[in-house]
């Protein structure tokens, strides 16, 4: 009798954990179906002005806004219907959505709006990445519809702050002490610690029924290990942007049969530069580190071509963001002779290049527990020797790597954009505070204070006109100064069994909508 393969062996004992840990198969019942899904920890206490361990998919599962951001880059009515803005910009009223409860049935009103957004402004500053918060001055709520947002002053962001997952969306104010009660389509109705989360359909729901009874969440941390449980029927569904699997795994599926898809662009993939720290705080530096690095091998090699190479901050179909900007083109030879034009030379019988005795050696800092990160730096720090530069990797821990960035114990660090719809407003917004990786990176700019003012400018701007001008004042410059290495517009992946139907993606990085998708109709 021929022997199972050891894949095959790893797919029953990962199938019969999941099993005798409670988790049930994929379809509970033909009429409410189970929905599987894994993700690599906990969804959190689920708390809907909460970071983490609170996990953003899940709280766009059972949480929503006054306004939703749309796939193709609008904003629509939710949880309001209408709003009108004051000729001066200040002042945003909101008519709210009639027969819209919680979970647990008790009514949404504006009063429990309020609530919400009060508690926000009550810690303001835990929230201060967030301008909105700051620039709240009051909210109202006249009667059980309307909500007034009273702001210190104009801010043209608001609506999209308000679209965002966190913290500015409404949990059921009078709900037990930690429970997640929410308007959503979904309901937290079991955690067990390190198996799984399982969430129910809210039955209550204001909008259209998912079509699936429930949402079962499986704990499994290593991508392999996701792929195999698929494979096995474990799970239905694989999809996200944040390393779920690995690029060439997604490959693999794709030609095996399962169901794939990539999204569009949905944020950039890149790597910031500290120009307060030596080398980088040489701008000759970093535009050679620019035209060293061959990012179309990179992402052939790395990313299995799955998305398209990144030539500056943010892709052009975010607002205010087409400038056609012009990337340094791959030319190696062109960074050697660059770096030797600013005293970086090459000594006889030495691979590394030296100014005043000093080596050109830089610091990548990464995310010891992303793969992708490693292989990604692993590369950088090859093409990087090729110019006669020394790159040493220092992988850390998530709290680590977070204090380094606070710090800006970094010489060059990866540093994703956010995506829309925090793209370009928030980021940019981000890069004034100290704590934020690109404060730090940027801070050795002799024109900084300059970008922060147009920033703070930009940002209560009122005319388009000028708004635009001033994007693209802080963007060219961020450009020129070669603060980043742009390397891929990054993408979200999907993968599932046949057993799902009408599998799409989220708006933004952050959710996934399983309200939408539905049971495969059987064949007789």
């Amino acid at each position: 009798m021929k022997q199972p393969s050891m894949k095959k062996k790893l797919g029953l004992w990962l199938l019969g954990c999941c099993l005798s840990s409670g988790i049930a198969p994929s379809y509970a019942a033909d009429d409410a179906p189970t929905l599987t899904y894994s993700w690599p920890t906990n969804a959190g206490p689920l708390d809907p002005r909460g970071y983490s361990p609170n996990q953003m998919y899940a709280q766009a599962m059972v949480y929503e806004p006054l306004v939703r951001y749309t796939r193709s880059g609008q904003l629509e009515p939710w949880l309001a219907t209408h709003w009108t803005v004051s000729a001066d910009g200040k002042t945003y009223t909101f008519t709210l959505r009639e027969g819209v409860t919680f979970s647990d049935g008790s009514p949404f009103t504006a009063a429990a709006a309020k609530a919400n957004v009060d508690a926000v402004l009550a810690n303001a500053k835990r929230h201060q990445w967030m301008e909105l918060v700051s620039t709240l001055d009051r909210v109202e709520a006249p009667d059980a519809r309307t909500l007034v947002l009273v702001l210190k002053h104009p801010y043209y962001p608001t609506l999209m702050e308000l679209a965002q997952v966190r913290p500015l969306r409404f949990g059921a104010p009078n709900a037990q002490k930690g429970a997640p009660v929410g308007t959503g389509p979904w309901k937290l109705v079991e955690t067990r610690r390190g198996e799984y989360d399982r969430f129910a359909r809210n039955d209550q729901y204001w909008g259209d029924k998912p079509a699936y009874g429930s949402v079962l969440v499986n704990v499994i941390s290593d991508p392999d290990s996701r792929a195999i449980a698929l494979q096995t029927g474990v799970i239905d569904l694989i999809q996200g942007a944040d390393g779920e699997i690995s690029s060439g795994t997604f490959v693999r599926l794709r030609d095996a049969g399962f169901k794939t898809a990539l999204s569009a662009p949905l944020a950039t993939r890149l790597v910031a530069m500290n120009t307060a720290r030596v080398p980088t705080n040489e701008l000759a530096v970093r535009q050679a580190i620019n035209q060293a690095v061959d990012k179309d091998t990179l992402i052939a090699k790395v990313l299995y071509g799955l998305e398209p190479r990144a030539d500056a901050l943010f892709s052009n179909n975010l607002p205010y963001t087409d400038l056609g900007l012009k990337a340094l083109g791959f030319d190696r030879q062109q960074a050697r002779e660059r770096l030797q034009t600013a005293g970086w030379t090459l000594p006889p019988g030495k691979t590394i290049r030296e100014k005043d005795g000093q080596p050109l050696s830089v610091e990548l800092v990464f995310l010891g527990t992303s793969a992708l990160q490693k292989s990604l730096a692993e590369i950088i720090q090859g093409e990087l020797a090729k110019v006669g530069m020394q790159v040493q990797l220092r992988a850390e821990e998530d709290g680590a790597l977070v204090q380094r960035q606070r710090e800006g114990r970094f010489g060059m660090i990866f540093a994703d954009t956010w995506g829309a719809p925090y793209d370009p407003h928030s980021f940019v917004s981000s890069m004034r505070y100290a704590g934020h990786a690109d404060y730090m990176a940027q801070r050795g700019l002799p024109m900084k204070d300059a970008i922060d003012r147009k920033i703070a400018q930009v940002l209560g701007e009122t005319r388009e006109k000028q708004r635009a001008e001033g994007y693209r004042d802080i963007l060219t410059t961020l450009h020129e100064q070669a603060v980043y290495l742009p390397i891929s517009y990054l993408t979200a992946i999907s993968v599932s069994r046949p057993t799902v139907d009408n599998v799409q993606f989220g708006s933004t990085l952050f959710d996934v909508p399983f309200d939408v998708m539905r049971p495969a109709s059987r064949k007789p």
